[in-house]
């Protein structure tokens, strides 16, 4: 043998990095790797397989919130760890001896959107050395989502065509927003989400809202310690038949406590739906967050998915 075995790189070896992104999910086929089908976590590791190409294996990401078919995003987070090798890499000479501007972590973002396919519908706004202890899925504290509606007395804008649902009947804000008030806390909002084998229902609804916005049109803006399968959408769609008056104010919460889902409302469609911002805790919290959430999550369903409208 020609020299000494490689030394294998330790987990306390590895630097992780955090990448902010936002995407319109108009073209994808959601977040997560699917065999010959196009989605954002695919686009944005073979990006990062073309940089680190020469480097060892490419990087694998851990998301904030897995994101379904034609969901968009303004504030994803997902998290990678690197070697020392390809984290050096970021900062070596180019042609000539050259150092180039766009190299390092900070800058990795700006290598990534100038590949091709991450020029249009994925950008990364924001790369950085993550601070220590942070998981983009385990430390997050919540997450925020908006769906737009345009009903007979908005503007309808066919720029957001792809980005607000289209309603043919005129809709009851006042009495929607008291629907999605009345839903606010602690509870088991099985109702609400599709079943997944194993997993808890079980979420802390922060925030639910309606407003009208300067067009006239509807926006929802839900927040969440984290969301289950269809939850957002499964929501929205109580508070719309709240609005055109075929439920009563009173019976998204009604439909909650039963536990049972139900055909007296529709799950919305993915266009109107945007995933804002995920929320964490400040940097000597971050590792405490993780754990405390990966134990809960471990004891409540054993493994399962998490979180967050994971596939909405």
């Amino acid at each position: 043998m020609n020299g000494a075995e490689p030394t294998p790189t330790s987990p306390d070896d590895l630097v992780r990095l955090r990448l902010d992104l936002a995407y319109d999910g108009t073209d994808f086929s959601g977040w997560a790797i699917q065999p010959r089908l196009r989605t954002v976590q695919g686009e944005l590791e073979a990006a990062l397989a073309t940089v680190f190409r020469k480097h060892g294996p490419p990087p694998r990401l851990t998301v904030a919130g897995r994101t379904d078919v034609g969901v968009h995003a303004l504030g994803q987070v997902v998290h990678f760890d690197l070697t020392p090798g390809q984290l050096a890499s970021l900062d070596r000479p180019h042609r000539g001896g050259l150092r180039s501007p766009s190299l390092g972590p900070d800058a990795l973002g700006r290598r990534l959107n100038g590949i091709a396919g991450l020029k249009s519908d994925i950008v990364v706004t924001r790369s950085s050395i993550a601070d220590e202890g942070f998981d983009a899925r385990f430390s997050a504290l919540w997450r925020r989502y908006e769906y737009r509606i345009a009903d007979p007395a908005a503007l309808h804008d066919p720029r957001r065509r792809n980005h607000t649902l289209w309603h043919p009947a005129d809709l009851d804000i006042e009495a929607m927003d008291a629907a999605a008030r009345a839903l606010l806390g602690l509870h088991d909002f099985a109702s609400y989400c599709r079943p997944r084998p194993g997993a808890t229902t079980i979420r802390t609804l922060q925030r639910f809202e309606w407003r009208r916005d300067d067009d006239g049109v509807l926006v929802a803006t839900l927040q969440a310690d984290a969301f289950c399968h269809s939850m957002v959408r499964a929501l929205v769609g109580a508070c719309v038949a709240v609005g055109e008056r075929r439920m009563p104010a009173q019976r998204p919460a009604g439909i909650r406590d039963e536990t049972t889902r139900t055909s007296e409302f529709i799950v919305m469609p993915a266009r109107g739906l945007t995933l804002l911002e995920v929320g964490y805790p400040g940097a000597a919290e971050l590792a405490e967050r993780a754990i405390q959430t990966r134990t809960r999550r471990q004891a409540a369903d054993s493994g399962s998915f998490d979180n967050d409208d994971p596939i909405d």
